[in-house]
Order: C-alpha cells, then sequence, then structure tokens
C-alpha cells in the first residue's frame, strides 16, 4: 500500500460536505496526508444522500479517498454537542450546504469560533453566501452557464455547450483548499482562524480568466469560437487522414517553423497570413488551405513531424488514450488502490509533485460510519456512549 503523505499529517479536518465542490475541496487536503473525518447523516436522515452516484461508484471511489468516515445526526442536539466538542480540537471544517443550514443547525462560524478561536471555517456555495441569489440551489452546469462558460463554449451560431467536466464544482473545490491553506499559513502569525468563502459561481467566473478580462478592460463581448483560439491563428483543431489533431502555432517563429513542416515555406510570406493579425483577419481562408494538407498524412505522423519543427500539436484522446499514454504514464496519473469491495483498482492521481513531502493515495473510500467506533474513542466516549447514542439514532 503506498504510504500516506506527511505533508498535513498535522491537521484535522472536519468534512460536512457533498456532491462534488467540497469533497473535491477535502480531497485536496487528505491527499497530503490531512485527518480528514467524513461526517455523514445516518441513514434516513439527509433526503439529497446519494447525490455523488453509488457507494462503491467510481465517483464516490475517487471524491472520498484518504478520508475516515463516521455518521452524526446533526439536528439531534446531542449530535451538534459531539460536533461541537471534535471542533474544539479541530483545525479546520468544510460544508457545501445552503447559507442558511449551517445557521439553522447552530454550527455557523461564530458558533464554532466560540469553542475553538483557532478553527477554520470553510464553506462553498452555489453563488455566495449572501446576496440576491444566496438561497438557491447551485450546480455545476447552472454556474458553467451565469459564469459565462457557456457562452463562449460551442460552434459560432450554435446552441451553448457545457465542458465535458464539472469546470465551476472542481474550480470551486481548489479555491476553498487554497483559502484554507492560506488561513492556515496566516493562523501561524496571528493565532486565530477565520470564514473563507467561495461559490461556484464565482469559481467559474475566475475561471473564465482572459475572456472575462476581455470584457471588463476593453468592453468587448466573447463569442463562441468553436475550436478556434479567440485570436490566435492557426490554433484549433483539424482532421487528419485518420483522425483529428490539436494544432498550436502560437507566434510568428512558430509560424515560419510550420511553414516549412508543412513544406510550404512560401506560405510564411504570404501578404494574407505574415503576421499574426493578417492571419487572424484571414482565418477561414488559412484553414480551408490547410484542411488538404492536413488530410494526407496520420495524426501520429503529424505531431512527429510538428514536434521535430519546434511546433506545439497533439492527438485528441479518448480517456482509454489518455491512461495509454506513455508521458501519461511517466506523470503517475493513474494511482493504484485497493477497495474491499471493488478490489484492485486506480484512481486519479493529484496532479502536484514535491521533493520532500509527496501527496498519496493510500486510502480506498470508506463505507458510511465505518470509523465511528474508531473516531468517537479518539474523543474519550466509552464503547457504552457509543452504544447509547447509536440507540438514539444519533450516530
Amino acid at each position: 500500500m503506498t504510504e500516506k503523505s506527511t505533508a498535513l499529517s498535522h491537521l484535522k479536518v472536519l468534512d460536512l460536505t457533498r456532491v462534488r465542490a467540497g469533497p473535491t475541496c477535502c480531497r485536496v487536503l487528505a491527499d497530503f496526508g490531512a485527518d480528514v473525518i467524513k461526517i455523514e447523516a445516518p441513514q434516513g436522515v439527509d433526503p439529497n444522500a446519494g447525490m455523488s452516484g453509488a457507494r462503491h461508484g467510481y465517483d464516490m471511489l475517487n471524491l472520498h479517498r484518504n478520508k475516515r468516515s463516521m455518521t452524526l445526526n446533526l439536528k439531534k442536539p446531542e449530535g451538534r454537542a459531539l460536533f461541537l466538542r471534535m471542533v474544539e480540537t479541530a483545525d479546520v471544517v468544510v460544508e457545501n450546504f445552503r447559507p442558511d443550514v449551517k445557521d439553522r443547525l447552530g454550527i455557523g462560524y461564530d458558533d464554532l469560533a466560540a469553542v475553538n478561536p483557532r478553527i477554520i471555517l470553510a464553506s462553498i456555495s452555489g453563488f455566495g453566501q449572501d446576496g440576491p441569489y444566496a438561497r438557491r440551489a447551485g450546480f455545476d452546469q447552472i454556474a458553467q452557464g451565469m459564469g459565462g462558460l457557456m457562452g463562449v463554449t460551442g460552434m459560432p451560431g450554435g446552441v451553448p455547450i457545457r465542458a465535458g467536466a464539472a469546470v465551476a464544482d472542481s474550480g470551486a473545490g481548489i479555491f476553498a483548499a487554497t483559502g484554507i491553506l492560506v488561513a492556515l499559513a496566516e493562523r501561524e502569525k496571528s493565532g486565530k482562524g477565520q470564514w473563507i468563502a467561495t461559490s461556484l459561481l464565482e469559481a467559474q467566473i475566475a475561471l473564465m480568466d482572459f475572456q472575462a478580462a476581455r470584457y471588463l478592460v476593453d468592453g468587448d463581448v466573447p463569442p463562441p469560437a468553436g475550436n478556434d483560439h479567440p485570436y490566435v491563428t492557426p490554433m484549433g483543431v483539424v482532421e487528419t487522414a485518420d483522425g483529428y489533431l490539436n494544432l498550436g502555432v502560437g507566434g510568428q517563429g512558430q509560424w515560419v517553423a510550420f511553414c516549412n513542416v508543412i513544406d510550404q515555406p512560401e506560405l510564411a510570406e504570404h501578404p494574407d497570413y505574415a503576421t499574426d493579425t493578417a492571419r487572424f483577419a484571414h482565418r477561414g481562408a488559412l484553414w480551408d488551405h490547410l484542411r488538404p494538407v492536413f488530410a494526407q498524412r496520420t495524426t501520429a505522423d503529424w505531431v512527429l513531424a510538428l514536434e521535430a519543427g519546434g511546433v506545439p500539436a497533439g492527438p485528441i484522446y479518448t480517456m482509454d488514450e489518455v491512461f495509454a499514454d506513455p508521458q501519461v504514464r511517466h506523470l503517475g496519473m493513474a494511482a493504484p488502490v485497493h477497495h474491499p469491495v471493488r478490489g484492485e483498482t486506480a484512481l486519479v492521481a493529484t496532479p502536484i509533485k514535491m521533493s520532500r513531502t509527496p501527496p498519496s493515495v493510500h486510502a480506498s473510500a470508506p463505507d458510511a460510519g465505518a470509523q465511528t467506533d474508531e473516531i468517537l474513542a479518539e474523543y474519550g466516549l466509552s464503547p457504552e456512549e457509543v452504544a447509547q447514542l447509536r440507540a438514539a439514532h444519533t450516530i
């Protein structure tokens, strides 16, 4: 079994999250060795349970690896009291309820800070902790639409298209993890915790990056450009003899090199294509010129030829091809792990390399409440007290 990372092994994280954004945040911390305790409602208490799919399904296994699980009914006074007892010695609490839920449960930031002034509360919501949309239910695709991603994704003149991955969810989770690490670093100076918050909507807008800045700075509303780059040409997808290729000619030097690779050096000086501005102005005509050229050879042939010429290019993979690629294998992006039901399998590795304290996938996702007794024993509860809590359906 892979050894647990030691980078954050001194931290205890209470994970109240569900679905994707919150679990993504906690997974980052767990992969670096934090003791992440996934606190779940006892069976039948949470009407939204199961939104990440089957317990032993690929999504749950990937989102909740490296964590421990206990059940706790926060709606019961005994459950809330036990949670606050856990907060006393915790470093971080992460939640992604609707903004009003934590206050109704009596576990808002002021409640937590009253028992532990060093606690860091990370809240992830759909639209923010306050404002006119604060209580709306938020999902990734809704944030993709409202954050501008779907407005620039798809073919010109076509319908808006969502991204094929949960960009807003994953982005919010990663931003929340970043905020937690910043708060932990600041706590070393001040000795105080704080409340950090992000949302799917904020994360999606931030991830729009240059497209958002294009509007804010120049007042230009970017349209969908299909597979073409918004302002660089030729950069996009072109069909080859056996599939498709991503081509990226990013500057004047690469343009000249590209023309040599396709055995048309004279094209580099053509008045319609000689500069970045000219190529963009005549983008349609340039692609019309290049399509029959690329149709003559396979994707693999073009990748090798363009690489030799110093021109960025790459194949467009299906997921099986992604993990068969030699560079992906070298990077170790499929992390092996044993699951008691699924057996030997692999999960998506953390994409960060560290020289001394690397992340690891050391444990499979736990079943709900798998470590309840173990965790409560660590807080000094006797077997008799645990049995009483279980009989009262508090755990």
